[in-house]
């Protein structure tokens, strides 16, 4: 008797599990439509709103453009390029400003980071000075680096670099702090050398912080970048908003914006694909567990 029910029980547990999975997966796909509806529908109310009040008059449009002049600019500037060259070497000159700052930032503050966080004497002596340098305005260093580089590419990857440092090092830094030093004990009474320590033990559990700050450090960057650009370049998109601003071209400053942010969009995609690769091995957080 016991046997058939067990036998029974199986197939309908099992049958539990799998209209369970079926539901959690809907449950998902409803969500991801209504997120998705509730974008479009902002994006919409937004722009449509923006595009009725320049045509009724409420808004001047001289002023603040509009949604339908800024799509037609954006297909003249693709299309017939701007008097510096055309649009996409704009672009590329910028991103590549961008990459190479952002690169060269988040190495160096994961390098200063980790350096810091375990050490408390490099930690003492060098912190008033990487706070100093933080405390000045990026405008101020960005004319330093034209003044001392030119208006070449240079100054503008060096003000990149600096923003991205400062964020990626604080993140680094405290994940370091972070790691829980029972942990640490462990490692070194098993024998673990400090490269090994450091490798096994302290980057990978300060992971989450440096990727965390990675999200916004490529924004950071281009802002670098465009700043450095509107200070003096021979290209580039901030270039072409300047220019666009000193003609009261608004709708040149919205086309540029817009491309300035797909590729910011894309970048954060790009860094999330990153994350999901390099923390596979790290449980979903409770919200993350509840939004699968």
């Amino acid at each position: 008797m016991s046997t058939t029910s067990t036998a029974s029980a199986a197939p309908l547990t099992g049958g539990g599990q799998t209209s369970a999975s079926a539901a959690a997966k809907r449950a998902a796909r409803g969500r991801v439509l209504r997120v998705w509806a509730g974008r479009i529908g902002i994006a919409a109310f937004v722009i449509g709103g923006w595009q009725a009040f320049t045509a009724w008059g409420i808004v001047d449009p001289f002023f603040f453009g509009q949604p339908s002049g800024i799509w037609q600019r954006l297909i003249e500037l693709f299309q017939n390029g701007t008097e510096f060259g055309s649009f996409y070497a704009n672009i590329w000159t910028t991103i590549q400003e961008a990459l190479i700052g952002f690169a060269a930032g988040s190495v160096a503050g994961v390098v200063f980071g980790v350096a810091l966080g375990q050490s408390r004497y490099l930690s003492d002596v060098l912190g008033p000075y990487i706070k100093m340098v933080n405390a000045i305005p990026r405008i101020v260093l960005g004319s330093i680096f034209i003044v001392a580089f030119g208006i070449g590419v240079t100054p503008k990857i060096l003000l990149a670099a600096v923003l991205v440092f400062f964020i990626v090092f604080f993140n680094a830094f405290q994940g370091v702090r972070e790691v829980d030093r029972n942990i640490l004990a462990n490692a070194r009474v098993l024998g673990a050398s400090q490269l090994q320590i450091i490798r096994h033990v302290i980057v990978p559990s300060a992971l989450t912080w440096i990727i965390a700050s990675l999200h916004s450090a490529f924004g950071f960057a281009i802002v670098g970048a465009l700043v450095g650009e509107v200070l003096g370049a021979q290209s580039g998109l901030g270039l072409v908003i300047k220019t666009a601003q000193n003609n009261f071209d608004p709708n040149g400053v919205f086309a540029t914006m817009l491309v300035i942010a797909v590729i910011v969009l894309g970048a954060e995609w790009l860094i999330g694909k990153l994350e999901h690769r390099l923390l596979a091995w790290r449980p979903p957080a409770p919200s993350e567990a509840n939004s699968l």
